[in-house]
């Protein structure tokens, strides 16, 4: 393919920006400026804390198998465990025991392939989050049967849940993400930025679409190429460049296009203006896995660095890692998996630490949902609840918050084959970094529409 066509720079704008498929013709032009938008958001008042924070959404896209994550380790409990899982059971000479501050008479062990995060458990860096999924209101089995309560829209659907955790709102549609309100609210801390405070480096996402922040997706490797826009040495391509911006510029009869050349100029410039920051700013010291998580991470410790250069104490980043939809051979997919999630969870860690921001980044999980307890032969099924991971120097490490499922399938957090209801929603969970990163009690059913509906407006798991 021709590098240099028309239908290349295309899409490579698209790639840079990301689209939305629910989202408006508009909306969807406003989005290919997510490399191009600083996007202002509330004016910034006096008296503000204008101290650096960062909260990283790493998406386990396909839904993890969670009860194999965190294990049963006591007799009783690894028994029942190993009857209902079967052919999925790990044996328990092989997990990694963990003593949880608060215990609810459990015992309880991680996957084997998570030393890492074992470790950063042990010394407090690490909490899990229990039994977490979409919720409209709280909901029992007994209500789940009776179908008497208003359900998330397409329970069980990758697609549909997968945006449901990323917006927060499960009883309708919704075209921007809780991160992305969640950005909106704090960019006043963003005084004199220079590019977005969303970045992505996992391509377009709801979860960072704001009212008025605008993602910013970027590569591995950083700023993204936009066309031949790379190639700076050769003069032809220069003087093309010159005049497609020149272009970009003029003023068109037609509002799309004239809207399409202003976007698409200030991407070119936002590459710029990131390349330069990039380049200017020395790479991590630590040494991160060379997988796809691994490089996603490097870079958003990379671009942590170069905060101030770009103008940003608050960022908002979303990386993601596939292949957790197991319906066939779990043990060892699952397994480099966690692998993977765990050496790069660790790298990332580590480089806060040299970075002396270990308190001021916060590290989090979010999937479509958990997986069956029943075994479908080599793998397991679609779920509901889920357990997740939050990582940092402001968390309350040490400990599982919420509450741990009753794994009995067909017992009472069951709906069938031990995909269990969850006991704490998204709105609970979010509301937790919210809270930690600048956002007021007032204003949380900003960002999290539903939370009125729960009991509690946060898990604790966070220095607040």
């Amino acid at each position: 393919m021709n590098p240099h066509s028309r239908r290349h720079f295309i899409r490579q704008c698209c790639k840079a920006v990301g689209t939305t498929g629910m989202l408006s013709a508009m909306s969807q032009l406003r989005l290919i400026g997510a490399v191009a938008s600083p996007d202002s958001g509330l004016a910034a008042t006096a008296g503000m804390d204008s101290d650096y924070k960062a909260l990283v959404c790493i998406f386990l896209n396909g839904g993890n198998d969670n009860d194999n994550m965190i294990v049963p380790n006591d007799t009783a409990g690894y028994a029942a465990y190993a009857r209902a899982r079967s052919n999925l059971a790990l044996p328990q000479a092989n997990l990694l025991g963990i003593n949880p501050t608060t215990t609810d008479g459990r015992t309880w062990a991680l996957h084997p392939a998570m030393t890492h995060l074992r470790d950063l458990f042990n010394s407090g860096q690490i909490a899990f989050a229990a039994n977490v999924g979409t919720l409209v209101v709280p909901t029992t089995r007994d209500q789940y049967m009776a179908q008497s309560v208003p359900l998330p829209a397409q329970l069980f659907s990758h697609a549909d849940q997968a945006l449901q955790w990323q917006t927060s709102v499960p009883d309708r549609l919704s075209q921007t993400g809780w991160g992305g309100r969640l950005a909106d609210l704090t960019n006043a801390f963003n005084s004199n930025s220079q590019v977005s405070m969303a970045i992505s480096l996992a391509g377009n996402n709801l979860f960072q679409v704001g009212n008025q922040i605008t993602q910013l997706t970027v590569s591995e490797s950083g700023a993204p190429s936009l066309w031949w826009h790379e190639d700076k040495d050769n003069q032809i391509m220069n003087t093309r460049i010159t005049a497609m911006r020149d272009m970009f510029k003029n003023r068109d009869a037609n509002l799309m296009r004239t809207a399409f050349g202003q976007t698409s100029e200030r991407a070119f410039q936002n590459s710029d203006l990131l390349s330069a920051a990039l380049s200017t700013t020395a790479a991590p010291t630590t040494t991160f896995p060379a997988t796809d998580l691994g490089r996603q991470m490097q870079m958003i410790a990379h671009l942590i660095k170069a905060r101030s250069q770009l103008g940003l104490k608050r960022q908002v980043f979303f990386a993601e890692i596939g292949g957790f939809d197991t319906h066939d051979v779990l043990i060892g997919a699952h397994s480099l998996l966690l692998t993977e999630v765990s050496e790069a969870m660790k790298a990332f860690y580590d480089e806060t630490v040299a970075l002396g921001l270990q308190n001021n980044v916060t590290t989090f999980t979010a999937s479509d949902f958990g997986r069956t307890h029943v075994s479908n032969g080599n793998g397991s099924d679609h779920g509901w609840g889920g357990h997740h991971i939050i990582m940092g120097g402001a968390v309350k490490g040490g400990d599982i918050y919420g509450t741990m499922p009753n794994l009995t399938v067909d017992g009472p957090d069951d709906t069938d084959h031990g995909r269990w209801i969850p006991t704490t929603s998204v709105d609970e969970y979010a509301a937790t970094l919210a809270r930690w990163f600048g956002v007021s009690e007032t204003d949380l059913p900003v960002v999290l529409p539903n939370i009125g509906r729960f009991q509690t407006r946060g898990m604790g798991f966070m220095n607040v």
